[in-house]
C-alpha cells in the first residue's frame, strides 16, 4: 500500500465584489508573485471596460469560457522511438482551467502593455466566437482528429501497469521453486531424448549382431 496521502481537491473560493468562484480561479491564474491584490484589480478594470459597453461581465466571462472550453485534447505519447500526438478526452475540471490558461496566453499576445484592456477585449471576442483562444481551441481539435488513428495509445500506461504486476509475480518464487522447475523440465527432455533414441539403438545392435553371424559362418 502507498505510504503518500491522497491530495484532497480544494474548491475555488468566491471573489469579494461579484461572489463568483468562475471570477476567483482567472484571477488565481492572474495572479504572479502572489501579487493577488493587483491580480484582483486587473480583473475589476477589464469588467468595468466590459461594463461600459452596457453588457453583464459575467455573463460574457461565462459565455466566452464556455466558448473556449475543449472537450477532446492532444498528449505527447512515445512509442517505437517516435513521439506521438495522441488524442483524449478532457475532463471537465481540467477543461475549465485549460480554457482560462488559454484565455489569458491570447490576452497577453495581444498588442498593448495595458493587461486590463488586452483581457476586456479577448473575453469578448471569445463571447463572440472569435479571438486567439478560439483559435488554439479549434487548433487543437483539428490536431486530435488528424491523429485519431494513434487513438489506441492512450491504454498504452494500463497495459504497462498489467505488464509491471504479471513481472512482480513472477519475482515472488523462490529460487527453489524454479531450479525445481528446471530440474523437472530436464529430467522430461532426457527422458523424451532417450525414447526417440531407443530404437535406433536396437536396429544397429541387431545389424552388428547379423554381421558378426555372417562372418562367423
Amino acid at each position: 500500500m502507498s505510504r503518500r496521502g491522497t491530495a484532497e481537491k480544494r474548491t475555488a473560493k468566491s471573489d469579494p465584489i461579484y461572489r463568483n468562484r468562475l471570477v476567483n480561479m482567472v484571477v488565481n491564474r492572474i495572479m504572479k508573485h502572489g501579487k493577488k491584490a493587483l491580480a484582483y484589480q486587473i480583473f475589476y478594470r477589464a469588467a468595468q471596460k466590459i461594463q461600459q459597453t452596457e453588457t453583464n461581465p459575467l455573463f460574457v466571462l461565462r459565455e466566452a469560457i464556455r466558448r473556449i472550453t475543449p472537450q477532446i485534447g492532444v498528449k505527447a505519447r512515445r512509442k517505437a522511438g517516435l513521439t506521438r500526438q495522441v488524442p483524449i478526452e478532457i475532463q471537465p475540471r481540467q477543461a475549465k482551467v485549460l480554457a482560462i490558461r488559454w484565455l489569458l496566453e491570447a490576452s497577453r499576445k495581444r498588442p498593448g502593455q495595458n493587461m486590463a484592456i488586452k483581457l476586456s477585449a479577448e473575453l469578448v471576442d471569445a463571447a463572440k466566437g472569435k479571438g486567439g483562444a478560439i483559435r488554439k481551441k479549434e487548433e487543437t481539435r483539428r490536431m486530435a482528429e488528424a491523429n485519431r488513428v494513434f487513438a489506441h495509445l492512450r491504454f498504452r500506461s494500463r497495459n504497462k501497469k498489467k505488464r509491471t504486476e504479471k513481472g512482480r509475480e513472477k519475482q515472488k518464487q523462490t529460487a527453489k521453486e524454479r531450479r525445481k522447475g528446471n530440474k523437472e523440465q530436464r529430467k522430461e527432455r532426457e527422458n523424451r531424448n532417450h525414447d526417440q533414441l531407443s530404437p535406433l539403438g536396437g536396429l544397429l545392435k541387431n545389424k552388428k549382431e547379423e554381421s558378426y553371424g555372417n562372418s562367423m559362418e
